[in-house]
């Protein structure tokens, strides 16, 4: 059974790949497991300076699913570089994606650069998709020369693979999808949440101080794989396909639709060893399926 995936010259042992803002640093995880065994992780969304996040209550359960409206809370990309990439050498041995969001194109850049300089940072995913922020994120990833520019120009700036992040919340994906491909993305990964609410019924107020938040979990499968499987019949470079996968089956269906890699995010909130069960679980699964390497199904559902 071959596992591996090439992903824009990186060689990964498997494609399944914590999503970022589902798996910090990686620290806590690897307290309940050796998280070496992952393909990759792609670490928590870094901006240019430190964000506090929206204020609480940022989570609302909802039927297959949650809703988050976190606002990037992180502690700056010169915080990450300073301390989070020197422990995370501790325990992880593999190149890192670096998850980076912005408020403005100069913002990007900057973040992007010092983080392209990082030994550990095998590829740069830029979110220009969070649906979580005011003025940031979506705003950039619901235009296709929005995109466009934001690629164009991180990838001005960069050395490694640059994936950008795109946004569900649009009407045609694929447009915004090759508009990132043309100013130069290495990839692409899709889809972050769908924007939805939920209303507390005795105060009659929303539940999110936000209002709005993103939806994930199993509920948005069905759209991520649609999504995935459009865009890739309409570009040349690979996909991270993420949105709902919670078992070994959705990672094999993910990838028939084209997604190189498989990124696992609020599954990790549920089940904290959920990408280690998923990977022990790929290769019974490929048996029953008569799959012997996984590259070799990539896209197959559009052949």
């Amino acid at each position: 059974m071959n596992l591996s995936v090439n992903l824009c010259g990186l060689r990964l042992d498997n494609p399944v790949i914590p999503a970022s803002g589902c798996f910090g640093y990686g620290k806590e995880f690897s307290e309940f497991y050796d998280i070496n065994c992952l393909g990759s992780f792609s670490f928590k969304g870094t901006t240019l300076s430190p964000r506090f996040g929206n204020p609480t209550p940022r989570i609302a359960e909802t039927p297959g699913g949650m809703l988050n409206a976190v606002g990037l809370q992180n502690p700056g990309v010169e915080h990450v570089i300073a301390h989070e990439l020197p422990e995370m050498k501790a325990y992880f041995h593999k190149p890192v994606i670096a998850n980076v969001s912005g408020f403005s194109i100069e913002e990007y850049v900057e973040t992007c650069q010092l983080l392209d300089a990082q030994e550990q940072v095998g590829i740069l995913e830029v979110n220009v998709s969070c649906p979580n922020v005011h003025g940031g994120g979506m705003a950039f990833g619901t235009s296709a020369q929005s995109a466009a520019a934001v690629t164009k120009a991180v990838k001005a700036v960069t050395k490694k693979p640059v994936f950008v992040k795109l946004s569900p919340n649009v009407n045609d994906i694929v447009s915004i999808a090759k508009a990132c491909e043309d100013a130069g993305a290495d990839g692409l990964s899709l889809i972050n949440t769908l924007l939805g609410m939920r209303i507390d019924l005795k105060t009659r107020r929303p539940i999110l101080a936000n209002t709005m938040g993103g939806l994930s979990g199993p509920a948005v499968f069905p759209v991520a794989l649609r999504m995935v499987y459009q865009v890739y019949r309409a570009v040349k470079i690979p996909l991270m396909g993420m949105g709902g996968v919670s078992s070994a089956r959705d990672v094999i269906e993910m990838m028939l639709a084209g997604a190189t890699a498989v990124q696992v995010g609020a599954a990790n909130l549920v089940n904290p060893f959920a990408c280690k069960e998923i990977i022990e679980q790929l290769p019974v699964e490929m048996e029953k399926l008569g799959i012997s390497s996984l590259e070799e199904i990539i896209g197959m559902a559009g052949a």
